[in-house]
C-alpha cells in the first residue's frame, strides 16, 4: 500500500482528496501547510506528495525545494487554484513531477499519480541495478594501510605481474582484485572469479581447464574452463589455499607455459591470462605442512598485497558506515538515516570478527530496526546485545 502525503491549507480539499485516494487503496497523511508537510516528510518515507502552492508559513514552491534536499526521489505533484503557465513551468523546473489545476479532474489526477509512482519505482530499480552491475565498487578508506594498498595498485595494475592478496575473511580481497583489473590494460576483457573452496576437489580441474564430452561419467558435453573464459583478461583464484594438489600442478604449468589442457583432451590450448590469487591462509605454513606447492607460491606471489582487518583500520569506519547507509537506504527506497557521532564511536570500539562484510550487515540491521535516526541505544540494542 503506497503512502501519499497531501499538503493543502484548505481542509475541504484535503478531506476530498483523502476520501478519493483512500477509496483507491492509498494510505494518506495530511498537512495543513508547508512547514507541517516538511516536518512529516522528514519523519516518514512517502511514495508521493500532493502539494498546494499558495499556503501560509511555507508555500508549495519552497516546500518543493526543501523536500528535494531531503529525498529527491519522491515524486511531488503540485496542485493550485491560482495557477498559470508560468507557475507550472517554475514548479516543474524546481523538480515537481507534474502540475494540476484546481479543481482537479479526478481521472487525470489518478492517472498522474499512477504514472508518477511507476516512474519512481523504475528510477529506484535502475539505481539498484546500476550499482549492482557497476564494474567495480569504490574502495573506501583513508587510513594508512588502505592508502598503501591504493598506491600499490596504481603501480602494479598496468603491468601483468601476478598478485597474491592475503587477509582474513570479509576484508575485501575480491574488491582489491577487481580494482587491479579495472586499472589494468585488460579492463575491457572479463575478470573471471573462481572460489577454490566452494568447488569439490574432484571438479576443480574441470572448472579451471574445462573438459571434453565423455571424459568422465557426467561429462555429457564439452565445457570451456575458466582459464579459457578469462583469456585476454584476469582470472581471480579466491581461496587458493584450498586448491587440490593435482589442480595446483596444472595451474603451475599454465603459469609457466601459458598453456592448458582440458580434462580428457590431448591438445594444448594457449591462454593469455593474468592470475590474481587470494587466501585467508598462511601459505608458507601450508607449504611446510605439505598442503601447498612452494614453486606455485613463488609463481603467484610476484606482488604481495595484505588487506588489513577492520580492527586494524578503525579510522575508516565512519566513511564505510556513511557509504553503506547511502547504498542500503537507496536500495530500500528510503531517505538516508543520519547516525549519531556517539553511535559511530561505539561501532569503532566494536570487535569486528567478520570485518567489512559484518559491518555492512550491521548497518543494514540498524537501518531496518532503528527509528528516524540511528542512536547509541540502537547500536547497544542491535549490535551489542547482552
Amino acid at each position: 500500500m503506497a503512502d501519499i502525503l497531501i499538503i493543502d491549507d484548505e481542509k475541504a480539499i484535503r478531506k476530498t482528496l483523502t476520501e478519493i485516494l483512500s477509496f483507491e487503496g492509498y494510505k494518506i497523511d495530511e498537512a495543513a501547510d508547508g512547514e507541517e508537510g516538511l516536518k512529516k516528510f522528514k519523519e516518514k518515507t512517502f511514495d508521493l506528495v500532493l502539494c498546494d502552492i499558495k499556503m501560509p508559513k511555507m508555500d508549495g514552491i519552497e516546500f518543493l525545494e526543501k523536500a528535494g534536499e531531503v529525498n529527491a526521489d519522491v515524486p511531488i505533484i503540485m496542485i493550485s487554484g491560482h495557477g498559470n503557465i508560468e507557475t507550472a513551468v517554475e514548479a516543474v523546473k524546481k523538480g515537481a513531477y507534474d502540475y494540476i489545476s484546481k479543481p482537479p479532474d479526478l481521472n487525470r489526477l489518478l492517472i498522474t499519480i499512477r504514472n508518477a509512482m511507476d516512474k519512481s519505482t523504475l528510477v529506484s530499480e535502475a539505481k539498484v541495478l546500476k550499482r549492482r552491475v557497476s564494474r567495480v565498487q569504490e574502495m573506501i578508506g583513508e587510513s594508512s594501510p588502505i592508502k598503501k594498498i591504493k598506491e600499490t595498485i596504481e603501480k602494479v595494475a598496468p603491468t601483468d605481474a601476478r598478485i597474491l592478496i592475503t587477509g582474513d575473511n570479509g576484508v575485501g580481497k575480491e574488491l582489491v582484485a577487481r580494482w587491479v583489473h579495472e586499472k589494468s590494460n585488460r579492463a575491457s576483457a572479463p575478470i573471471v572469479e573462481v572460489n577454490c573452496a566452494a568447488i569439490p576437489s574432484e571438479l576443480i580441474e574441470s572448472e579451471l581447464f574445462g573438459h571434453e564430452k565423455g571424459s568422465f561419467t557426467s561429462a555429457i558435453k564439452q565445457r570451456i574452463g575458466k582459464f579459457e573464459t578469462a583469456n585476454g583478461g584476469t582470472l581471480f583464484l579466491d581461496e587458493i589455499g584450498d586448491m587440490s594438489a593435482n589442480a595446483q600442478a596444472k595451474v603451475l604449468r599454465a603459469l609457466q607455459e601459458g598453456k592448458i589442457t582440458r580434462v580428457g583432451a590431448e591438445k594444448d590450448i594457449s591462454v593469455d591470462v593474468r592470475v590474481i590469487a587470494a587466501t585467508n591462509k598462511d601459505l608458507l605454513k601450508e607449504v611446510e605442512e605439505k598442503n601447498f606447492r612452494l614453486d606455485l607460491y613463488h609463481r603467484l606471489s610476484v606482488i604481495l598485497i595484505h588487506v588489513p582487518s577492520l580492527n586494524e583500520r578503525r579510522d575508516d569506519i565512519p566513511m564505510l558506515v556513511e557509504k553503506f547507509l547511502e547504498d542500503i537506504c537507496s536500495d530500500y527506497g528510503i531517505a538516508q538515516k543520519p547516525i549519531d557521532d556517539d553511535a559511530i564511536k561505539l561501532l569503532q570500539e566494536y570487535n569486528w570478527t567478520g570485518n567489512i562484510r559484518e559491518l555492512r550487515n550491521v548497518v543494514e540491521r540498524l537501518v531496518i530496526l532503528s527509528g528516524k535516526n540511528i542512536t547509541t541505544e540502537d547500536v547497544k540494542s542491535y549490535v551489542m546485545p547482552k
